[in-house]
């Protein structure tokens, strides 16, 4: 019986341990524009290009962009159709900086 119970021991360790090691979902290009575009939102602020409500504004599309991919990676694993939806915002998300910083408002530079 003892032997059993020690069995029965040692395979749900090794399932727990297995289980623990479970690779987190990655998501490397996308981590690498979202850090690009907040730099890009910082020099626009920095160089006057943004105003505080357009700086505001990109802000929270960054958020949500990150509460999105969050959310994908939720469930353990990105799907290719959500990193085509992550993508396509990060697009959206980049041309909204670009119209932003490439308008006729500017913000007085400190």
């Amino acid at each position: 019986m003892k032997l059993q119970t020690l069995i029965a021991a040692i395979a749900l360790t090794a399932s727990g341990v297995a289980f623990a090691q479970a690779p987190a979902p990655t998501t490397p290009n996308l981590d690498k524009r979202e850090a690009n575009q907040q730099k890009r939102i910082d020099q626009g602020v920095a160089s006057g290009q943004l105003t505080a409500k357009e700086t505001n504004n990109l802000d929270k599309r960054e958020a949500k962009l990150a509460a999105n991919e969050a959310a994908a990676k939720s469930d353990g694993k990105v799907t290719r159709a959500e990193r085509r939806k992550l993508q396509r915002e990060a697009n959206r998300d980049s041309a909204a900086i670009y119209k932003q910083k490439h308008d006729k408002q500017t913000a007085a530079v400190k």
